[in-house]
């Protein structure tokens, strides 16, 4: 094939040209987009902020113990639910998990408290309804909701399984 050929742009390629940076949003005004974007989730973030730090100092292990029964089926449900709403970084519902588990709390109510944790946040449902919107939010922590007790109640078989 000729030189020539292989510089040449092909029917169906488009060619860079001045007419396609006026297509293309410029950096400067996607920036100021999500800035903005940033700035009006501002006051949700900061009470969800408030709400992790006010459930952080009032709740103690102790507090969530008492929820607990003993009986599996029960305490999986209480701790879905109570981890629905517990709020805060994943890595302290683990030291919460462990310290609920020295106080005699079933591994199928801790198993289901740390997944509820980690997958349902009914704080956060506003800003999460807000970014991702709200028919995604609701069916998301639908189906959380639906699976939280269920993995537990695998997670815990699957470990006595395998000890």
């Amino acid at each position: 094939m000729h030189k020539a050929c292989y510089n040449t742009p092909m029917k169906n390629e488009r060619s860079s040209s001045k007419s396609d940076t006026k297509e293309r949003p410029s950096y400067r005004s996607a920036l100021k987009k999500a800035t903005l974007g940033m700035l009006s989730l501002l006051p949700m973030l900061l009470a969800i902020l408030g709400l992790v730090g006010l459930f952080q100092v009032f709740v103690t292990p102790r507090m969530l113990a008492k929820l607990f029964t003993g009986d599996a089926l029960r305490d999986t449900i209480v701790g879905t639910l109570a981890g629905a709403v517990a709020v805060g970084q994943a890595l302290i519902s683990y030291i919460l998990g462990g310290e609920l588990l020295k106080e005699g709390i079933s591994l199928y109510a801790v198993a289901a408290f740390i997944l509820a944790w980690v997958s349902l946040g009914i704080v956060q449902l506003p800003a999460e309804a807000e970014v991702l919107g709200l028919r995604f939010t609701i069916w998301r922590n639908i189906l959380a909701l639906i699976f939280t007790p269920l993995t537990a109640a695998a997670t815990v078989w699957t470990l006595r399984a395998f000890t």
